[in-house]
């Protein structure tokens, strides 16, 4: 099975993958700055969101989106109940998997914490045809296109946008210097 046809057959898979790369990376940066956010998922996409971080006072409810990074798609769904949620945003995830692990690049729709984004009234119609050929109207979807969202270089950027006025890094990100007869010399960075 080539990478592609992965994509659709175990669409699943990936989307869960993706979103624990995501989270692995994001809460990486969090831990080097010294904080901890906490992660509430959603049993269900009813709500217009797949998780919530939650940093102090401020809470990010989020809709992950995903394609390769050499995918042709311009725009995405997004459930219109998110517009109705305080500091809810969507980070759409371009993924390259053609190195030995899958890198990400970040794109960020959404305003500041707090405030409801505007998903604007772009219906999005259902993919595929009924039988006289018509595409139905999806109401409780928005299409956002790939210009509203603002590219984001990388998971600090992220984490800055999400929660301004989070502290910077106190920790290193290189392991410390450690005698090479060390028991942990060629294990990395033991916490």
């Amino acid at each position: 099975m080539t990478p592609k046809e992965s994509d659709y057959m175990e669409s699943s898979f990936r989307e869960r993958m993706l979103e624990h790369v995501f989270l692995s990376e994001f809460l990486q940066e969090v831990w080097r700055r010294g904080q901890t956010v906490d992660v509430l998922r959603s049993e269900v996409d009813n709500s217009g969101y797949d998780l919530v971080l939650e940093w102090g006072e401020v809470r990010r409810p989020i809709q992950l989106k995903s394609s390769r990074s050499d995918a042709k798609t311009s725009r995405q769904g997004v459930n219109a109940k998110l517009g109705d949620k305080p500091g809810g945003c969507v980070i759409w995830l371009s993924y390259a998997d053609d190195a030995e692990r899958v890198s990400l690049e970040y794109r960020f729709f959404g305003k500041g914490p707090g405030e409801c984004p505007n998903l604007g009234d772009r219906v999005r119609k259902h993919t595929k045809a009924n039988a006289q050929g018509e595409k139905a109207i999806r109401p409780n979807q928005r299409v956002l296109n790939r210009g509203e969202f603002t590219v984001v270089s990388d998971v600090c950027k992220l984490l800055e946008t999400l929660f301004p006025g989070i502290p910077g890094r106190v920790r290193s990100t290189r392991p410390p210097n450690r005698p090479k007869d060390s028991a942990v010399a060629n294990w990395g960075w033991v916490l």
